[in-house]
């Protein structure tokens, strides 16, 4: 059979198996026989047996005639399909007869017509027979794979055909080991083309089961298949097949094992001289997807490190593929060769920009993307649209791409520093920033991966172009940095952020958020260690990180973004602001530290660190204390109990033993967690930290002794007892922890088995025995302390008491007094009785003796029976001042007239009054 011939065979049969699979109706796995059918003769009885020990007859002179025409009766006998419970014994059959073939030829026939019936359904009789002869029948498939072996072309083509076409040989695969047979068997085929394509094609099949690809894994089936992708193949059915059958593997067994069978020189080879074919010569669609699928495989292989890309020549080739269409090239490859904007070439360039990245992870690499010039190929992007310009991509696949090669600038850039510098690469990214933040039309599509969020604004540009200028600073270059700042970067920056707030985007929040942490990041990276940047910072910069920490704290709970901004924030205030006095005096005056303590008061521990951190470095400033001191949170709380109240948490969490009271319970380890109790001791090289030292940068406890420290750890307001028991440990933390390091000096001596000399010894005692006697002292004071406030609670409790006491004395007074009016009420003689004594109560209180001439007044009214005082006593009533006009009625500014409408008063002017009648004319 011709090579023509065999692609066309094997078209025709993948043709028809496509449409067989498509159709509605399936042939079913395994055929089920009715009785009606058994009494028709389906299942016909036949000596197999007789078969079988003819077969193995040598001495007869016909005997080759007898044995092939029992072969034909057998696959006569059998042409509805083989019951499963003959399976074992007519693949015995089977093996006889390709046995026969190498000095029987004619046993090539018999043994395709016993492999045709392996097409059809197999038979049962019972339900059981499928669990009943499974080992059977995965042994009967399984020897398929051996008979690949026999070298007959048709016998081959024949047994591939019955994998490619039944999805139970797979099945049955599984558990024989076909699959793992079969790419054995590829070996034998090297020079026979046709019965290759057979074989990958039946691969290509069993591929499609996880099982198998394991088994084909094992077999080295990626590096013998990968090997011979470029071997002559007119019909071009080698390379789909043998792609196909990668993907399957990469997908459904080990893709490391895999990439690891691919990463040598013979397959990248291979591959490179596909891929470039392909790429040259490829001008239909099929060309260009397969293309476009090398390329993806040999992206993955490109991820190990061990690959010998470089080596095999194909990483030059893929930076030159990668950046002709923008940077001209005189290389004979590329020459005359020119992208389309169909979705295939579109594909490939963004596969290309993908691996670029891959590939920049090898230092080795460098070289070549230099001399590639990379780096300008991707700056060509970054610059606004031009309109006027004819180029080969549509917009969308233009801002795309745009987009793509920003983000891969970010990876590349880093890395080829004197080549970004070269092209002018800050110059570059700011003018492209200014573009992003005018007021221009711009219609952006937004509908890529990197387009998130874009669509219709301008917010993905100066997303990626964000991420590429804060890689840069983040190298702490100073050659970047400082060509940044002359271009008024930190200017640039902090008006795009404002505009940002000034112009708030529900909708694209979360990228909005992306974008002011990436400016207060990059910022951070500009200003740190530069007082003249953290002045050009200055106030506006102060103004912006206010802004974020007024944040409504429950938006920190989502998971837009708020947690990196304010994350961002907290290092901008600790790199721009800390160190320049202005921005601090600044920041105070515009009440920072309170904004810094009310994001403490959350008591969120991700921020707790970073924050104290600030804090301690804000005490520096002389002006700092007053405001911590002034600091107000929820129930009045102060700073200091905020701050004590984080350090007693923190050791609840860490394990540091406290009775109920908060007191020191070992006074030789005060300040032990639980991860110390379980750690021991080490001998340690002397520039190794030990668990002691690590103890203070792995925890907020050191930084509140800190704070609490530039307080001076007196006069501090608001506290109760037991913040004060917590602040005598805090007043001694430097003194514990010096201790425990002492400590884990003596133990590791002793792990050492050295002996110091006396004098050490005695001084090593001396500091331990210092060290706990500073804990019974502090022991010893908070004992102090909460005795003296059990006291103060029980003078407070019988204050209460007496309190209490006072209330019901006054209530049984009140209630007596009632008692008494009722009686004066209810009964005259009572009545009469309380009145003689009131009389004589009076009287008793005037004066025995009288002046001379003085003149007595009465103050009681006799005949009276009332225990009220009474007396003459006259009420005056004023005349209301709305009629006389007040006090100031007779002056020129009296008000003659209220006004009628409410309000205050108001100057009318005077009534004027009438003269009195004449007495002549009153007659």
């Amino acid at each position: 059979m011709s090579t023509g011939e065999a692609a066309a065979t094997s078209e025709a049969h993948e043709l028809g198996g496509r449409n067989k699979s498509s159709s509605p109706r399936q042939i079913p796995v395994v055929g089920v026989v009715t009785e009606d059918e058994a009494a028709q003769g389906v299942f016909k009885p036949m000596d197999l047996n007789r078969v079988i020990k003819l077969l193995d007859e040598t001495d007869e002179n016909d005997l080759e005639e007898k044995q092939l025409k029992s072969v034909k009766k057998l696959v006569q006998c059998y042409q509805n399909g083989l019951p499963l419970r003959d399976l074992a014994q007519i693949f015995k059959i089977l093996n006889l007869c390709t046995g026969k073939i190498e000095n029987h030829p004619h046993f090539v026939e018999c043994a395709c017509d016993i492999l045709k019936l392996c097409s059809l359904p197999f038979l049962k009789k019972k339900v059981s027979d499928e669990i009943t002869y499974a080992e059977d029948t995965a042994n009967s498939v399984a020897l398929l794979g051996d008979l690949m072996k026999i070298p007959s072309s048709d016998l081959r083509i024949q047994i591939c055909y019955q994998q490619a076409s039944s999805s139970y040989k797979i099945q049955m695969a599984e558990v024989g080991g076909l699959a793992k047979t079969m790419v054995q068997s590829l070996a034998l085929l090297e020079n026979q083309l046709v019965e290759k394509l057979w074989v990958l094609k039946a691969l290509q099949h069993l591929s499609t089961s996880e099982v198998n690809c394991t088994s084909m894994m094992k077999a080295q089936a990626a590096s013998g298949i990968c090997a011979h992708l470029n071997d002559p193949d007119p019909s071009g059915q080698l390379l789909f097949r043998s792609s196909e059958v990668l993907w399957n593997l990469l997908e459904k067994s080990s893709k490391e094992e895999i990439i690891q069978q691919l990463s040598n020189l013979e397959c990248l080879l291979a591959l490179k001289e596909v891929f470039k074919n392909l790429f040259i010569r490829g001008f239909s669609n099929y060309d260009r997807q397969l293309r476009n699928d090398i390329l993806v495989i040999t992206t993955i292989i490109a991820q190990n490190p061990g690959a010998p890309m470089i080596e095999s020549g194909f990483t030059q080739d893929l930076i030159l593929f990668a950046t002709f269409n923008e940077v001209k090239s005189q290389n004979p490859l590329v020459k005359g060769l020119k992208l389309t904007n169909s979705y295939e070439d579109f594909e490939l360039k963004k596969l290309l920009f993908n691996i670029i990245v891959i590939l920049c992870k090898d230092l080795s690499t460098l070289q070549l993307l230099v001399h590639g010039k990379v780096t300008l190929a991707l700056f060509t992007y970054v610059k606004k649209p031009e309109k006027q310009k004819i180029i080969e991509w549509s917009a969308a696949q233009y801002e795309e791409l745009q987009l793509h090669a920003i983000a891969t600038l970010s990876s590349v850039a880093p890395l080829l520093i004197e080549e970004y510098m070269l092209n002018q690469g800050n110059a570059r990214v700011l003018a492209f920033l200014e573009w992003c933040e005018n007021e221009d039309p711009f219609l952006s599509q937004g509908n890529s991966f990197h387009g998130t969020g874009g669509r219709g604004n301008k917010f993905a540009q100066m997303r990626y172009s964000l991420r590429l200028l804060r890689a840069m600073v983040y190298l702490e270059e100073e050659i970047i940095n400082k060509d940044l700042c002359e271009k008024g970067t930190i200017q640039q920056l902090i008006g795009i952020f404002k505009n940002t707030i000034s112009k708030p985007n529900e909708k694209e929040e979360s990228i909005v958020l992306e974008i002011q942490s990436d400016i207060l990041l990059t910022l951070s990276g500009l200003c740190e260690h530069h007082i003249h940047r953290k002045e050009i910072f200055g106030t506006e910069g102060v103004d912006i990180i206010l802004h974020v920490m007024k944040t409504d704290p429950k938006k920190l709970q989502s998971e837009l973004g708020y947690n990196v901004l304010l994350f961002s924030t907290l290092d901008s205030i600790w790199c721009c602001v800390l160190g320049c006095y202005p921005s601090e005096d600044y920041f105070l005056e515009k009440e920072g530290i309170f904004l810094l303590l009310d994001l403490l008061a959350l008591n969120q521990k991700k921020f707790c660190n970073l924050i104290l951190g600030i804090m301690v470095e804000f005490c520096d400033n002389p002006k700092t204390t007053a405001h911590v001191n002034a600091w107000r949170g929820k129930k009045d709380q102060t700073a200091a109990s905020l701050l004590i109240k984080l350090w007693r948490k923190e050791e609840k969490e860490l394990g540091v033993k406290r009775d109920k009271y908060g007191k020191i319970i070992d006074t030789k380890k005060p300040l032990f967690t639980s991860f110390q109790e379980e750690q021991k001791v080490m001998p340690l090289p002397a520039n190794c930290p030990t668990v002691a030292v690590m103890d203070v940068a792995e925890n907020i406890r050191a930084k509140i002794y800190a704070v609490l420290g530039k307080l001076d750890f007196e006069n501090l307001p608001g506290l109760s007892a037991e913040d004060f028991v917590t602040l005598c440990i805090i007043h001694r933390y430097l003194d514990f922890k010096i201790g425990e390091i002492w400590n884990e000096i003596c133990e590791e001596i002793k792990l050492e088995k050295l002996r110091p000399v006396s004098t050490d010894t005695k001084n090593l005692e001396a500091i331990t025995t210092a060290s706990e006697n500073i804990g019974k002292m502090v022991v010893s004071l908070q004992n102090e302390m909460i005795e003296s406030q059990a006291r103060q609670d029980i003078q407070n409790e019988q204050k209460v008491y007496t309190k209490i006491q006072a209330t019901h004395k006054q209530r049984e007074l009140a209630n007596k007094s009632w008692e008494n009016f009722l009686a004066r009420t209810s009964n005259a003689k009572t009545l009469k009785k309380a009145k003689r004594l009131q009389e004589k109560a009076i009287e008793s209180s005037r004066h025995s003796e009288r002046p001379q001439n003085a003149v007595f007044h009465r103050t009681d009214i006799k005949g009276l029976n009332t225990t009220v005082s009474s007396g003459r006593v006259v009420t005056v009533e004023s005349t209301p001042a709305r009629i006389i006009g007040g006090p100031l009625a007779d002056t020129d500014i009296a008000l003659k007239k209220l006004p009628i409408r409410g309000g205050a008063l108001q100057r009318v002017k005077a009534v004027k009054t009438m003269d009195e009648p004449k007495k002549s004319n009153l007659t």
